[in-house]
């Protein structure tokens, strides 16, 4: 089978079909795939876990990722909204 290349956008072509084929969105298998391998391990930031934010601020992260239907949401469902995206 061909190897795909997906052009300069994509730094790891291999990386990025196995977590197509595992469901991840192309935005996520892109992000991975471009990130350093030494760092693909490591947990994330220092920032308090959603439950700790403010309706508002996880309003403003919602809009930030641009997530549709967050006017609608209460403070669960912006929670459930983010962690899904």
């Amino acid at each position: 089978m061909a190897k795909t290349d997906y052009g300069p956008s994509i730094k790891d072509d291999e990386q990025y079909e196995a977590l197509r084929r595992e469901g991840a969105s192309k935005e996520k298998a892109a992000r991975i795939a471009n990130s350093p391998r030494h760092r693909t391990g490591v947990r994330g930031g220092h920032a308090p876990p959603y439950e700790h934010w403010s309706k508002k601020a996880l309003y403003q992260r919602a809009a930030e990722l641009d997530i549709s239907g967050r006017s609608t949401l209460d403070k669960e469902g912006l929670i459930h909204a983010l962690r899904d995206h």
